[in-house]
């Protein structure tokens, strides 16, 4: 912290193009901040707002939401399992693919092979998600629809496949760092002890760089639960408890689009429900985030200490 602050403290003839690089760059994090804290407080007062017409106790207890109907109910859950469900299929075919492919990249290919095969998996995370949910629509559902009876024209399963594919790149290219993060005298260890290429891959840089690979896999949950285009046009937009990927769903983000579009009036009840929502996924977001940074730090002492 001294050290911080003795940076932080004008330096005697610094020129003035640093000084005016310096302070450039702390008003971009004073601006970020503050839109930050904006945020925070128009979503907090609109819920606020809200939670003063209906009980806390019908947000978290009802399993039904029907906001936009002449008989309404609040119950968020509903939302929540759309969100998850379409999450979790997402992780599953991300998480293995994503995983092997920054193996491979980071551990096994030749530098000819990986200057052209990383550039053309991050192409997959430029592509526009509106056309990744089109995608899904007339390609992926259809193709499922020949192997899965019962599924519907739209459904979890098909916008949480999609959303897999949209964030391998990510777990791809953070993991591939993880990796690449673990010091090159236990892989040296590991060789002279008689580890062959995939023990010591295996049993000596995955373990190490797991934190780095958690921190990583939690970051792309977190891109998936705040993922928006794919699953408001995929996934279908009814709101329901299940667990069955083959039906129709909504998540919280596709229910704060259809009424973003202007399915309710501003100041009404429920025009404030797509703030509620918006503070839910903020904390779920949030969460996500603060633990992926506690397991990077985590990640980065030990390997510092050269501990396993």
């Amino acid at each position: 912290m001294n050290a911080g602050r003795q940076r932080a403290r004008r330096r005697p003839g610094q020129p003035l193009h640093e000084r005016v690089i310096e302070r450039g760059l702390l008003g971009c994090a004073l601006i970020s901040i503050a839109t930050t804290a904006a945020i925070l407080v128009v979503l907090l007062g609109e819920s606020f707002a809200f939670f003063r017409e209906v009980p806390l106790s019908a947000f978290l207890l009802d399993d039904q939401w029907t906001p936009l109907f002449s008989q309404q109910h609040f119950g968020i859950w509903p939302l929540v399992v759309g969100t998850l469900l379409t999450s979790t299929i997402a992780i599953a075919v991300a998480l293995p693919f994503g995983l092997l492919a920054a193996i491979y990249l980071g551990e096994l290919a030749r530098p000819r092979v990986r200057t052209v095969l990383k550039p053309t998996l991050e192409l997959l995370a430029g592509v526009p998600t509106i056309v990744y949910g089109y995608f899904a629509l007339v390609v992926v559902t259809p193709a499922l629809q020949q192997v899965v009876p019962g599924l519907a024209g739209f459904n979890a399963l098909g916008a949480g496949i999609v959303m897999g594919v949209m964030i391998i790149p990510m777990i791809t290219s953070l993991g591939e760092d993880a990796m690449a993060a673990v010091p090159r005298e236990l892989r040296e260890g590991a060789f002279a002890l008689g580890a062959g290429r995939l023990a010591c891959i295996f049993r000596v840089v995955l373990p190490t760089a797991l934190p780095g690979i958690t921190a990583a896999l939690l970051l792309a949950v977190s891109r998936a639960v705040g993922e928006t285009m794919i699953v408001a046009i995929a996934a279908g937009q009814q709101p329901r408890v299940t667990l069955d990927p083959r039906v129709p769903v909504e998540t919280m983000t596709a229910y704060i689009v259809q009424v973003g579009i202007g399915d309710a009036s501003s100041g009404t009840l429920a025009y404030r429900t797509i703030f509620v929502i918006g503070a839910t996924l903020f904390a779920f977001t949030f969460a996500a985030n603060l633990l992926s940074r506690r397991l990077t730090r985590r990640n980065r002492a030990r390997v510092a200490t050269g501990a396993t």
